[in-house]
């Protein structure tokens, strides 16, 4: 592609123009996805973050209230802005929405249970009565390439320990909290089936490219319009349709932890501006001039923030694909 000066000096300009245009083409894939699939409208999963809040409110504007219907689906760990802000903006929309809590279901398969012993076993002053839990990865672009996760221990909004975790601890509580988000795609396809709709994701571009979302959870979905639109773009989209400040605000999190963990604090571990600069120069072959200028890296930084996203895409391929076939009649 051709390089502009404008581009060579904000790659986020770049990726943010056109937005207009950008919202008529998602609402058309909307229609014509619901429409292939001879559906009747949408059901949606509203977590009260920004990508599900531009999904619901570009299917409304395509499909109509009435053949929308958004789900609250929230558990013993969310945030409780989450299910507050998720109400505010179907209200706001007129869209009908139920809240469901899916924390039943996983107290049936003592998700909280098994993940409190872990926690237990890693963090010995651990007391759920006073302490609050979160993931994290040490920041990238402060850190370099140490890539050992640890439990952050919050009491009263302050950190009070921090426990590195053995890769054995660290896979079981990813495959206890990936619980959650298929826990909530069964919720949701309980009710489109129900009503004859299609499923909706909110994964968006910057999350398929890194694996940033669970395998048969919330990428099990029908249809994604987000998933070519990098956060970033999502965030001009929410400006675009002026969605409610206090949820464009909200840093963006998979909110399955009790302290409020957000994804530059775990999966990006860059600031989201960074992280889409760096993707968006991988995906269309950008110099590394161009990088600097717009993201005020240093070439060195640069280098190491390309190899370690490249490894998290070799690393999440799987997650990317479709199940292998064995053809045998062939």
């Amino acid at each position: 592609m051709q390089i502009t000066e404008e581009m060579s000096m904000n790659i986020t300009e770049e990726l943010n123009g056109n937005i207009e245009n950008i919202a008529l083409k998602l609402r058309g894939f909307i229609r014509d996805q619901v429409t292939s699939f001879k559906k009747k409208g949408i059901v949606i999963g509203v977590s009260g973050g920004i990508d599900s809040a531009v999904a619901l409110t570009l299917c409304v504007q395509e499909l109509g209230k009435e053949n929308v219907y958004g789900l609250l689906l929230p558990e013993e760990e969310s945030a409780p802005s989450s299910k507050t802000l998720g109400a505010e903006i179907c209200e706001s929309l007129g869209v009908s929405y139920e809240e469901v809590p899916i924390s039943p279901i996983l107290r049936s398969l003592n998700i909280y249970d098994k993940k409190e012993q872990i926690i237990k076993r890693v963090c010995p002053e651990y007391d759920i009565r006073i302490h609050k839990t979160s993931l994290v990865l040490p920041d990238f672009l402060n850190t370099g390439s140490l890539n050992v996760p640890y439990i952050r221990l919050v009491k009263s909004n302050e950190t009070v320990g921090k426990y590195r975790l053995k890769a054995t601890d660290y896979l079981e509580l990813i495959g206890l909290q990936g619980v959650k988000q298929r826990s909530r795609m069964l919720v949701q396809y309980m009710y489109a089936e129900t009503l004859n709709y299609a499923v909706c994701g909110t994964t968006n571009k910057t999350e398929v490219v890194l694996g940033q979302f669970v395998k048969y959870g919330d990428g099990g979905v029908d249809l994604e319009p987000l998933a070519d639109c990098y956060k970033t773009q999502v965030y001009a989209l929410g400006k675009y349709l002026d969605i409610n400040k206090e949820i464009m605000k909200r840093p963006p999190s998979a909110d399955t932890w009790s302290h409020y963990t957000t994804d530059e604090e775990f999966y990006w571990r860059m600031p989201i501006q960074i992280m889409d600069q760096m993707l968006y120069a991988q995906e269309h072959q950008l110099p590394l001039q161009v990088i600097e200028k717009s993201t005020g890296l240093s070439r060195e930084t640069i280098e190491k923030a390309q190899k370690h996203i490249s490894r998290i895409r070799n690393n999440t391929e799987y997650i990317r694909a479709a199940p292998p076939v064995c053809y045998i009649n062939r």
